[in-house]
């Protein structure tokens, strides 16, 4: 696929460019990891690879809910992670995951207003720093929700937290 590149000087590389094949289990041939026969002897193959195909939806499965709780708070992407936990099947019924997600939302909207509008609104109270304050005081938020999800802990924060919790009832 890549014209040999393995076989010359950089064979790490070729196994990066090119992973791992899987083979038949009956033949030993190599199949694609999709196959669910094989081309050769047509026997069956276990389908316990998955491939990178995968749909919106199957992209979650492997992670855990902590992981997502954690994932929407983090400064800058967590808006993007609590997008995807929101329009996943797999925690439409986790009530816990789903607050995590609309406060990691809110606290994004939170960074969104302190950038376009208290920033030049500061720029000119040049003596008195509140874009820097504010900015802060979110990354502190974000930090502390970080922890408190890695601790499987749901805590509600003045503002955002009863904004998540009214977007999780109406549900």
């Amino acid at each position: 696929m890549w014209g040999g590149v393995g076989q010359g000087l950089f064979p790490a590389l070729a196994s990066f460019l090119e992973p791992d094949m899987p083979f038949c289990s009956q033949c030993g041939k190599q199949v694609d990891a999709r196959d669910a026969y094989c081309g050769n002897c047509g026997a069956r193959q276990p389908l316990n690879v998955p491939y990178a195909g995968a749909g919106p939806g199957e992209a979650l499965e492997s992670i855990s809910p902590r992981t997502a709780a954690i994932c929407c708070y983090l400064p800058g992407l967590g808006w993007v992670a609590a997008i995807l936990v929101l329009a996943a099947r797999r925690f439409r019924g986790n009530r816990a995951v789903r607050f995590h997600a609309f406060q990691g939302l809110y606290l994004f909207v939170a960074w969104l207003l302190n950038d376009w509008v208290v920033q030049p609104l500061s720029s000119e109270l040049r003596h008195f720093p509140l874009h820097g304050l504010i900015g802060a005081a979110l990354l502190i938020m974000s930090i502390f929700m970080m922890v408190k999800a890695a601790h499987n802990e749901v805590y509600s924060l003045p503002l955002f937290g009863e904004l998540a919790e009214r977007s999780v009832s109406e549900q």
